[in-house]
């Protein structure tokens, strides 16, 4: 079978370290694979969540996953933020560092949400080019989400697909797949999840993200708030089988459950690996409370 390239290991099955956790996890060491943090939640604090965080660090393979790299936008680079991701990576001992294909702001203004890009040849050589400029500066590959999207533009050119393999192709960057992600973007935009999966560079995933969503009828939007649907973990079997299996994460980041249901939900990924069919714990694709857009919100907590 593929496996990712890239050297980076399967984690097996893990899930968001969140503060609501944090008492669960510090008494009971749950016999969780791995956690994945939010970067911004960290870099900057020096009080109990970057405890917990280190008492983790210690037990735990961690991941970094970060919402304010930006790197599609026109603004430069960062560095000062860069520097604390790195710093961060090096006192936890990050397996790795990923954010998301999009831009978050713009002359200096962060928007606090994950934008979508235009998907053409000029965007590719505008992000090829930050990308080798953060993968030099964090000195390891940095590891790429495709976003979940409610807009697309007239002047894209190719398909998301196709625009990331061609990226991971100029940059030797990684991909981390959010499987939900793709099934939102495929009914908002009228696209085939299936073929968007099989045209992916399988060897250069390096992680699955798995989440719920809200059905809103016309569309759906990325709002990480329940149980992973049936058709999502359908997805996810397919596309562990085209890499061999990664490192796969829950994420939960709304009406957040206690820690045993959060980790029995990403369990549930070892019986679809195996072929089962599972009864959702909720309806499928159910509705819920419309919010006040459909933007993707960004995955950032108070702690």
């Amino acid at each position: 079978m593929p496996q990712p390239r890239l050297g980076h290991e399967n984690l097996g099955l893990g899930v968001g370290l969140r503060a609501p956790h944090f008492s669960y996890i510090l008494e009971h060491w749950p016999r969780v694979d791995w956690f994945e943090i939010i970067s911004e939640n960290y870099i900057d604090s020096q009080g109990r969540p970057r405890y917990v965080l280190d008492q983790v660090a210690e037990r735990y393979p961690v991941v970094m996953h970060g919402v304010s790299l930006s790197i599609g936008s026109t603004d430069p680079l960062d560095f000062e933020y860069l520097a604390k991701l790195k710093s961060l990576a090096q006192a936890i001992g990050a397996r790795w560092i990923s954010d998301h294909v999009c831009w978050t702001g713009v002359s200096g203004q962060n928007t606090h949400d994950l934008l979508p890009i235009p998907y053409n040849d000029e965007t590719l050589q505008h992000v090829a080019g930050r990308v080798r400029q953060v993968q030099d500066y964090l000195e390891r590959p940095l590891i790429l989400e495709d976003p979940s999207s409610y807009v697309t533009f007239a002047s894209s050119t190719m398909s998301e697909w196709e625009f990331l393999t061609a990226l991971t192709e100029e940059t030797g960057c990684g991909l981390l797949l959010d499987v939900n992600n793709v099934y939102v973007s495929a009914v908002n935009h009228d696209f085939d999840p299936v073929e968007y999966i099989e045209n992916l560079p399988w060897e250069s995933i390096v992680q699955f993200h798995l989440a719920g969503h809200t059905n809103m009828g016309d569309y759906c939007i990325d709002t990480h708030d329940g149980h992973v649907i049936d058709p999502v973990w359908k997805l996810y079997r397919l596309a562990h089988e085209r890499t061999g299996g990664v490192s796969t994460l829950l994420e939960w980041d709304a009406n957040i459950p206690d820690f045993p249901t959060l980790h029995a939900e990403v369990l549930k990924a070892k019986r679809f690996i195996e072929g089962e069919t599972i009864v959702a714990d909720e309806p499928a694709d159910q509705g819920h409370t419309p919010v006040p857009h459909p933007a993707h919100r960004i995955e950032h907590e108070v702690s």
